[in-house]
């Protein structure tokens, strides 16, 4: 799930990640001390126009990230339970990094002579 897909017609992490899905992981990065995934899901549902995401959909996508080593998470108890509280792992720039080593690994496994080919003619 929420595997890594390149979208050659976006830009930025708008190539590799949904708007919603980014818009979680900018909480998260602006959440040094920690976000709940109640509040993570809050504020994307808030930047979303007219547009809703469900909370399932959002602790899903966090728990994927924490998975790859994105995000760090920890559980706590508060009001109503056990809840999660996610920490950027990887910031913007690392996770930029990330997401171009996926891809390079991927290329080199599947395509390695055309991968060293390309590589080397974007070098000039």
């Amino acid at each position: 799930m929420f595997g890594l897909e390149y979208d050659t017609s976006k830009t930025g992490l708008n190539a590799v990640l949904r708007g919603w899905q980014l818009t979680a992981m900018e909480v998260v990065w602006g959440s040094p001390d920690g976000a709940k995934s109640r509040v993570v899901h809050e504020k994307v549902n808030r930047m979303l126009d007219g547009e809703t995401i469900s909370r399932a959909s959002v602790i899903n996508f966090l728990e994927a990230m924490r998975e790859r080593e994105v995000l760090s998470g920890e559980e706590a108890t508060g009001k109503g339970g056990y809840h999660w509280v996610y920490y950027p792992k990887l910031d913007e720039v690392g996770f930029r990094k990330y997401v171009v080593e996926k891809m390079i690994k991927s290329l080199m496994e599947n395509f390695p002579e055309a991968t060293r080919e390309a590589i080397r003619s974007l070098r000039g």
